[in-house]
């Protein structure tokens, strides 16, 4: 990094961390649990989280973006075991990225509870559950907007979640940011407010913009808002690849951008445990 990009990171943040981090498991991110834990010491990170998309415990539905149920031992013993090998170089916690799904609660938290699960964040990929629901980043009707609020809002009022990622996903799918996009992102955050949830400024987003041109998210008028109502926030990388920790260019990008916006990352994220 250079001498700049130190400065810069040294006056804007003490701990430099990144809680949204994936693995092969969820079918669509790449490298070894280690691969991306060897970047992030290389890039002069203090603290990472491991947050893979959680199975669910659907009856016979297979998803193909998320580890399977019978997965879950194995990535929770792999990161458990990367954390004490490298605990003298970097914080690695264990955490994982959920949707709200109130069907499947009860089991999730006897989920967080037997693998001794550091944090979850709030990924809401998708309304109802995956086997019925609308992937909500490809949205293009103004009530299903409406129901994507409504999780969000019912999701942050249980206190579970560390916080919520990619808050604007719906802007991804939905063609115009209109009068209704402007009414439920001022909902999100001022529930975001009320609970002290931190929002999530996603930089695969961000990458995804700055390579086809395409404004999904983060998108600037959510974050125009954002600016104006000043809830917390995080940065989260989102990395579906270890190399995604050594982009430091895209990294400083996010938190300056929340600069701009009189916006500071919070410095740490809630932990369960």
């Amino acid at each position: 990094m250079a001498a700049s990009a130190n400065y810069f990171m040294k006056d804007v943040i003490k701990l430099k961390y990144n809680y949204h981090t994936h693995t092969i498991r969820c079918f669509h991110a790449k490298g070894t649990d280690e691969e991306y834990v060897r970047a992030a010491i290389k890039a002069g990170f203090d603290e990472i989280g491991f947050s893979d998309h959680s199975p669910w415990n659907f009856d016979s539905f297979v998803s193909h973006m998320r580890m399977h149920e019978n997965e879950l031992d194995e990535y929770c013993n792999s990161i458990k075991q990367l954390r004490e090998k490298y605990k003298d170089k970097i914080s690695i916690k264990l955490g994982l990225e959920c949707e709200y799904f109130p069907k499947y609660l009860p089991w999730l938290k006897e989920m967080i509870e037997k693998h001794e699960i550091d944090y979850i964040i709030l990924g809401h990929h998708f309304s109802t559950d995956e086997t019925v629901g609308k992937y909500n980043g490809s949205l293009s009707e103004k009530e299903d907007l409406f129901v994507f609020r409504d999780d969000l809002i019912e999701a942050m009022d249980t206190g579970l979640f560390s916080y919520v990622a990619h808050p604007d996903i719906f802007m991804r799918g939905y063609p115009v940011f209109d009068e209704t996009c402007e009414e439920i992102s001022r909902q999100i955050i001022s529930k975001a407010i009320e609970t002290k949830t931190p929002l999530e400024y996603n930089l695969l987003g961000l990458s995804h913009s700055k390579n086809d041109g395409k404004q999904g998210y983060p998108h600037p008028e959510f974050w125009r808002i954002a600016g104006e109502m000043k809830p917390l926030v995080t940065v989260g990388i989102d990395a579906h690849f270890p190399e995604a920790y050594l982009d430091s260019e895209l990294f400083e990008s996010g938190y300056k951008q929340l600069e701009r916006l009189g916006l500071k990352a919070v410095n740490s994220i809630k932990m369960l445990r």
